[in-house]
């Protein structure tokens, strides 16, 4: 039985409408642990650099405001247990980034090299936003399949652990539909594919040797 890889710690719950469920969580396996110690080492280096390099700046609080929100950001990020809660965090970097490029908005090319940035991040934005759209309408219950041997509680068209769930199914159905035509195929040019089971190489062999 397939057992959910890492863990998942449910803070509160976003959203429930229909098969539209998130929550507010934060989840735990082998590669948000990597992503969570590159995040808080650099932001690490980050900070203790900023602290020498803004000394005299009179509005050094105001950047590490921002330099925290980006952190923040970043960790909300790579923690997420659903799309929304992961567009959250990738909105929270395009915001702080946009923060951190224009900190010196009264000059004009840092606050044109701000606004550029906002720009791109809303072209990223809308094709990320239309990607959540297409799961919430795709993603559906599969037949047959027993989405508790996952870890899954309950479905939902947003949450990792139900998105890879359906996709895995789907691909395992397209590959033994593809091995059934494959099969099938061969036998109507009256010879195996070399892409046939063992079992239907057999047949193949079996009807070959039966007399007309």
């Amino acid at each position: 039985m397939h057992k959910p890889l890492g863990s998942v710690r449910v803070l509160s719950r976003w959203f429930d409408v229909d098969t539209f469920i998130a929550d507010w969580a934060i989840r735990i396996d082998a590669l948000s642990v990597t992503m969570m110690f590159v995040v808080t080492s650099v932001s690490a280096l980050v900070h203790i650099y900023s602290i020498g390099y803004m000394a005299e700046d009179p509005h050094r609080a105001r950047f590490f405001a921002y330099l925290s929100l980006f952190t923040f950001a970043m960790l909300m990020l790579v923690t997420a247990d659903n799309f929304i809660q992961l567009f959250f965090g990738w909105e929270g970097v395009g915001l702080a980034s946009y923060l951190l490029i224009g900190f010196w908005y009264k000059k004009p090319s840092a606050n044109d090299a701000a606004i550029k940035a906002f720009v791109v991040n809303r072209v990223g934005d809308f094709g990320f936003a239309l990607g959540i759209m297409a799961l919430v309408f795709m993603i559906q219950p599969v037949a047959g399949v027993d989405y508790a041997q996952y870890g899954i509680k309950e479905f939902s068209s947003i949450q990792f652990d139900t998105v890879f769930a359906v996709i895995a199914k789907a691909c395992m159905s397209g590959v033994l539909r593809l091995r059934a035509s494959c099969c099938s195929s061969a036998r109507w040019a009256n010879r195996p594919s070399s892409s046939c089971t063992p079992g239907c190489r057999t047949r193949w062999k079996a009807r070959r040797r039966s007399p007309r």
